[in-house]
């Protein structure tokens, strides 16, 4: 009797076995782990490529880097876009038949006012921007989310390269609201309904200077990561406080950042990645001070960083 229950508890032994390691591995691919350094390309490679277009986020991709950041905003038509201004931009933009605008112009362009077949219709990229010298001349447009992805993830699987994270950001202020932009559940709900649509929320950290949408992505979406913004001179303390939760990630501008604020957040578990970090020194030094990560407009920077 002993010989033929043998064999069933084995098999009972393996099954459970089994189920853990399955158990396992779906959990890893619901969490995966943040880079132990996250080299971000700022709107793609925004020093080097039209910023936050698809030819920026590939740009990023073959300098190795392990999250692609970028903005978001709504169209007329409910679109979530990659663009960072609620204005389309005179100093980078054309209009549809090639011309340049003005800044006083570029108030008829809000991206919240236009359905996304005319925002597309616009002409990024063969402008000279001289903030950015060294951006390569590349006619594009303002994309869809969703097809960057598409493209991004596509792109990944051709070459067989390592999954990136993306850092989005919702641009949004409260005196924007229903202007240029949807109150933060409807812009938050229209963001999430693409991440869900492409199955990349465990690769996604949503971010934002509005602790608004942080709040209703916590509240109502909380399997995603949140990153606070911050420009302010306020204490990590009341950030935090104002923000009302933990977010995975605190981003300050890289000038705010101190050995105590790194301490007060690691004391937390929340990782702090600064912006917007363009020189090998200020890398360097930031690295060396104990960030979790750097968001750069010059991504091909990070592999002269010892």
């Amino acid at each position: 009797m002993i010989r033929k229950l043998l064999p069933v508890a084995l098999s009972a032994m393996l099954l459970v076995t089994g189920c853990k390691s399955t158990e396992t591995m779906t959990a890893q691919q619901n969490n995966p782990p943040f880079p132990a350094f996250d080299t971000e390309g700022h709107r793609g490679a925004r020093g080097l490529m039209p910023e936050n277009s698809i030819p920026a986020m590939m740009k990023a991709l073959e300098l190795g880097v392990t999250t692609l950041e970028m903005d978001t905003h709504v169209t007329k038509d409910g679109k979530v876009v990659v663009t960072h201004d609620p204005h389309i931009n005179h100093l980078y933009a054309r209009t549809p038949d090639g011309k340049d605008f003005t800044k006083a112009e570029s108030k008829n362009y809000a991206i919240y006012q236009l359905d996304y077949e005319q925002v597309r219709r616009f002409d990024l990229g063969t402008k000279f921007y001289d903030t950015y010298p060294q951006q390569e001349k590349v006619k594009t447009y303002i994309p869809l989310l969703a097809e960057l992805i598409d493209s991004v993830q596509n792109h990944i699987k051709a070459n067989n390269l390592p999954q990136v994270f993306y850092n989005i950001e919702t641009k949004s202020v409260a005196e924007g609201d229903n202007k240029i932009h949807p109150e933060p559940a409807e812009f938050v709900k229209k963001l999430v309904e693409v991440l869900e649509e492409k199955k990349i929320t465990p690769w996604v950290i949503v971010q934002s200077f509005d602790p608004r949408t942080l709040q209703v992505l916590h509240q109502q979406y909380p399997h995603i990561k949140a990153s606070l913004l911050v420009s302010n001179k306020d204490s990590f303390e009341e950030n935090i406080a104002r923000l009302g939760f933990t977010p995975e990630v605190y981003s300050p501008s890289y000038k705010l950042v101190t050995p105590e604020l790194l301490a007060k957040a690691h004391a937390k578990n929340i990782k702090v990645i600064p912006w917007t970090v363009n020189t090998v020194e200020d890398i360097t030094r930031l690295k060396a001070m104990g960030v979790d990560g750097i968001i750069s407009d010059y991504p091909n920077l990070f592999k002269e960083v010892k």
